[in-house]
């Protein structure tokens, strides 16, 4: 299992557009991707889950990336979070 913070620098936070560029990403991979944030989590494949978890401009989210591909996906997810978050 590989996992990273990342503290969420987008003004609006992950709203429907960052949202579903994130899940059209995760959907790549084999492994199970996860976002972690005050005791809510969302597989980042699921649109609707992220947005539920209500994330904000300021907030750390923790993601969680388990599988046959984790490491290609780490730096590839991490990457992503950093171009758009």
């Amino acid at each position: 299992m590989k996992t990273f913070s990342y503290e969420i620098k987008d003004a609006i936070g992950i709203h429907a557009r960052p949202a579903g560029l994130l899940a059209k990403e995760a959907k790549k991979y084999e492994s199970k991707i996860v976002l972690k944030k005050e005791g809510k989590s969302a597989e980042a494949t699921k649109l609707m889950a992220i947005m539920g978890m209500g994330v904000k401009c300021g907030n750390v989210v923790d993601v969680e990336i388990e599988g046959a591909d984790e490491e290609k996906a780490y730096e590839d997810i991490k990457a992503f979070f950093e171009a758009n978050l």
